[in-house]
């Protein structure tokens, strides 16, 4: 059986077949809360993340050990709603565009690391000018060489940035984040293909579809080799249901 736990502030950390997640009132004022008492992480989770937490446990640390878990996805809101936990679905990608928007108006130190060297490329010309005020001050692709990694970290180390947005993939976003942040200041958050979106290489699902719940079927039709990563979603229904 799940448990449903309270905390101090405005957040009911639950869980789904083990993995937290949070249910609050306001996801943007909570992240924004978290960066004010000295920041933290964030993990937008969804059915499939679930799934791959259970059975890796460097990401079901990583997971268990953030201070703010969302509800990125249609199944995880689903499986609550079985608890009676009421919460809204949150696109990690919506919640990443508004702290963007949060930074540029609060003169925040924004970092970006991940995605490919072209997406990066766009996104450090772009970004400014679609928010201005926006201070980038770190932005960096996902394809460095292994022994450049080092001076990666050294330098979001040095920069220190508020807010830092990390497109490395699951796990290795989660986990990543997970080491760097530790005993430091700012906000760090796992963003998936948001960098992709907002570069124009990939499209978000249509309105209709996030309605009907199958932005999943939109992802899997442009990127037909996820097609293994999908047999999770059946998985997880299957062992929701079974009250796993």
């Amino acid at each position: 059986m799940d448990s449903v736990t309270t905390t101090p502030d405005d957040r009911r950390r639950c869980r789904v077949l083990g993995i937290p997640v949070d249910a609050c009132r306001d996801v943007q004022a909570a992240a924004i809360g978290l960066h004010a008492r000295g920041g933290g992480r964030i993990v937008t989770l969804n059915a499939e993340m679930t799934m791959t937490a259970r059975s890796l446990p460097e990401l079901g640390h990583a997971i268990e050990g953030a201070d703010l878990v969302i509800p990125d996805g249609a199944g995880v809101v689903w499986a609550l709603a079985r608890q009676r936990v009421s919460v809204v679905k949150t696109a990690g990608i919506e919640l990443a565009w508004t702290l963007l928007e949060y930074a540029a108006a609060h003169s925040w130190r924004v970092a970006l690391v991940g995605a490919a060297p072209a997406v990066m490329d766009s996104l450090r010309k772009s970004l400014p000018q679609r928010i201005p005020g926006l201070n980038l001050v770190m932005a960096v692709d996902g394809y460095q060489a292994a022994d450049a990694w080092d001076g990666v970290e050294a330098e979001l180390h040095q920069l220190n940035p508020d807010l830092v947005l990390v497109a490395l993939g699951v796990p290795r976003q989660e986990t990543w984040s997970e080491r760097l942040s530790e005993s430091r200041a700012g906000l760090w958050m796992g963003v998936g293909g948001s960098f992709d979106v907002w570069a124009g290489v990939k499209r978000r699902a249509p309105a209709w579809m996030c309605r009907y719940r199958i932005e999943w079927l939109y992802r899997l039709i442009q990127e037909p080799s996820r097609w293994r990563r999908m047999l999770s979603l059946p998985a997880f229904a299957w062992a929701v249901l079974r009250g796993g």
